[in-house]
This record gives C-alpha cells, structure tokens and sequence, in this order.
C-alpha cells in the first residue's frame, strides 16, 4: 500500500521536474524515534521536513544531507540554487513543498490503512546533529515511544548527480496493530 502510494506520487514528480525520482527500498520496523533518525548518517548533519499528526501521535519525516540541496533543487524546479554555507529562506521553502508532497503521499496511505482522516500539519524544517533534530521532531512525544517505522530510502537523479533521503513514517504501535489486520 505505501509503496503503491509512493510509486504513483515520484511517477508524477518524475513527469513534471527536471529530474528523476526513484524508491531503492521500502523497509518497515520497530524502534524509537532515534531509531528512524539514525537512518541518516550520524556522525553528519541532517535536515528534516518533518510533521505530526498531535493526537494521533503520527510522525512523518524525510530526512536529507544539506550538501544535496543543489541537486535536489535542479531536479524539483529544474534549475539548482547555488549552495552557501547555510540554507536559506528559499531552500528551505522548496524543501518544505517537496517534503509536503512526498510526506502526504505517505502519510495517506497508513491513515487511509488506519480509517482515519485528518487535516494534514504544515511542515516543519530543521537541520542538524542527531540530538537538535530529536528535539525537533520529537517534541511533545516521548523519546522512547516504540513505533512501527515505515522507511523508504529515495534517489533523486539529475544528469550526473544524484540525492539521496530517507522517507519515514513512525505510526505509534497501538495504531500500527489497527492497520496489520487490514
């Protein structure tokens, strides 16, 4: 289900951007929210579009190396932004419109699993070490809350140059036991 979901919305960003889009893989598991936030590399900054369902206690996330900003900007708007030493404004905006794009397709998918519907959140973006991006994203819940993950490991190509994200969805295991039956 989350893979068809998926599938058809980088089908239609493929046939509208100047890039490609692909999934590497879908995974699901059990963990923490440290857990899917350690899909990035650790030991280097990461930045996360990220939302919260509140009261359904849903977390959905893209996770991407700021250094890829370029590519990932050439390849959702066809032209790159030149990459400083810090994103800007603009970046983040763009980051923001795509990660809303991918993140509810996702997320669509396990509450229309869950029989559920809600208003979408507005996207956030952070950027940072592992510990600034667990305060972020995880405020308000419980640090070591054990969810069902669903991750998907993206590539987003344009000519020779290629980004990498993680796509995940942490659905809190009360929930998730609702969609397995389904």
């Amino acid at each position: 289900m989350t893979e068809a979901s998926l599938t058809k919305c980088l089908a239609r960003l493929s046939s509208v951007s100047a890039g490609t889009w692909e999934i590497l893989g879908i995974s699901d598991f059990s963990g923490t929210l440290e857990d899917a936030v350690r899909r990035h590399d650790p030991k280097k900054p990461a930045g996360a579009v990220y939302f919260n369902f509140g009261e359904l206690r849903l977390i959905a996330m893209m996770l991407l190396d700021p250094g890829d900003i370029e590519c990932i900007s050439k390849c959702f708007m066809g032209y790159s932004f030149p990459r400083g030493p810090v994103t800007t404004q603009t970046e983040e905006v763009m980051l923001l419109e795509l990660g809303n794009i991918i993140l509810n397709a996702l997320t669509n998918s396990a509450l229309n699993a869950l029989k559920k519907s809600v208003m979408p959140p507005v996207p956030a973006y952070l950027e940072g070490d592992l510990n600034r991006l667990l305060e972020g994203v995880g405020a308000g819940v419980a640090l070591k809350n054990n969810f069902r993950i669903i991750a998907a490991s993206l590539a987003i190509k344009s000519d020779r140059s290629v980004a990498r994200s993680e796509v995940l969805v942490l659905v809190p295991c009360e929930l998730a036991r609702e969609i397995e039956p389904a």
